[in-house]
């Protein structure tokens, strides 16, 4: 058989590092070609990860790293690129699937390039769906690829859904682990620094993305892809406080059955389903052993603690460009936390007044309709953290 032909976003990140791992163990490059591969700031990593491949072009999103990459891919034949046009580019090259893997906005732009190719998105970046869902999904659509969930409780939800049965489908449960402050009181909250935030006690990810779970904003985003993804009515979608993220999501149905996916927390799983979609593979990852797991906790999520569920409802809701406002507001506010220019609390409450004020957006046309409502987004809440005096002590 001819190789598959994968390109990967995002490549020097967490879930760009794992798919080159799962596809080192599915056969490396005699079962895959990489047409493209792309990173942002580690263009050493980002070299090494094209050579071992022998990936076709490699691109770093960071302009101003041309020459680095292009010295350190010297005399290995790859193609070197930099900036947003070579991010597109990289889209556009022809390929069997994208792992689109960039972590915010920047995803969008590339992942709809490939997705008008027609090559099957695996989508493991948020904004394409909570910023442009209805766009995106048109394209993906227009292209005839297929749209294959890499978070990992899209990925579950993906897994027991069974597709003969979507009439009697009667609820989505996402799964939250409710992160390193599901306990703590709104008091404590308030006081937690970044760091803190970061340390989340179940997953190995960015610093963005931890605080996102530790905020409970990453749930929120994901109920809104759900929603897109499933095509599932907001009321329809809960969310339940896990813990021990054993239970990656559940799906519901009209005869009282609940369908759950388990597996250890690693990424790799979802992944490797993705990419072998529709076999499973053989891979690395741990075995669950439920006798010494002995017991498994539930609890249903405090959306006066956590206000970000709230606010995903509200935008699912409202419709229009909300998720791009609910997004770009929340970007903006947590990387004022990250500077400790802000508190944890205000996070979510700069986004909400944000989301008030941009309440009536229509559906994104195009995707400048998608970036100017982020760009506002981003403005508004700046205003707001520019007023705000915080006392982290």
């Amino acid at each position: 058989m001819s190789r598959r032909r994968i390109s990967i976003f995002g490549s020097t990140g967490s879930i760009g590092c794992s798919t080159l791992d799962v596809i080192g163990h599915l056969g490396g490059r005699d079962a895959f070609e990489i047409p493209a591969i792309t990173g942002m700031g580690n263009v050493a990593l980002l070299a090494e990860q094209a050579k071992a491949f022998g990936a076709g072009f490699a691109v770093t999103a960071d302009p101003g790293r041309y020459n680095e990459l292009k010295d350190a891919l010297s005399g290995s034949g790859i193609e070197a690129g930099a900036g947003p046009s070579a991010l597109i580019e990289a889209g556009e090259r022809p390929a069997d699937m994208v792992m689109a893997g960039i972590v915010g906005i920047a995803g969008l732009a590339p992942t709809l390039a490939a997705a008008k190719t027609g090559a099957d998105i695996a989508l493991a970046n948020k904004e394409c769906l909570v910023s442009a869902g209805d766009l995106f999904k048109k394209a993906v659509a227009a292209g005839g690829g297929r749209l294959l969930p890499v978070d990992s409780e899209h990925n579950a939800i993906f897994q027991v859904l069974e597709t003969d049965q979507r009439h009697a489908v009667e609820r989505i449960i996402l799964t939250a682990s409710g992160g390193p402050f599901r306990t703590f009181t709104r008091e404590e909250m308030a006081r937690v620094t970044p760091d803190r935030a970061a340390a989340h006690p179940n997953w190995s990810m960015g610093m963005k993305i931890s605080i996102d779970s530790a905020s409970l904003f990453n749930k929120a985003l994901e109920m809104i892809e759900a929603k897109h993804l499933f095509d599932m009515p907001p009321a329809a979608i809960e969310v339940i406080v896990h813990p021990q993220s054993i239970i990656h999501s559940m799906v519901g149905y009209t005869d009282g059955s609940i369908l759950a996916q388990l597996g250890a927390p690693d990424m790799r799983t979802a992944i490797g389903y993705a990419l072998s979609w529709p076999r499973r593979a053989n891979l690395p990852v741990k075995r669950l052993d439920l006798a010494a797991l002995a017991r498994l906790d539930f609890a249903a999520p405090d959306f006066e603690r956590f206000p970000a569920l709230g606010l995903a409802r509200l935008a699912m809701e409202r419709g229009g460009l909300q998720g791009a406002v609910l997004n770009g507001a929340k970007e903006a506010a947590l990387e004022a936390f990250i500077a400790r220019r802000i508190g944890f609390l205000s996070m979510a409450e700069i986004v909400g007044e944000v989301m008030d004020e941009m309440a009536d957006l229509p559906e994104a046309s195009d995707i400048e309709d998608v970036y100017e409502a982020d760009r506002e987004a981003r403005r508004r809440a700046e205003i707001r953290i520019a007023g705000r005096q915080d006392d982290f002590s």
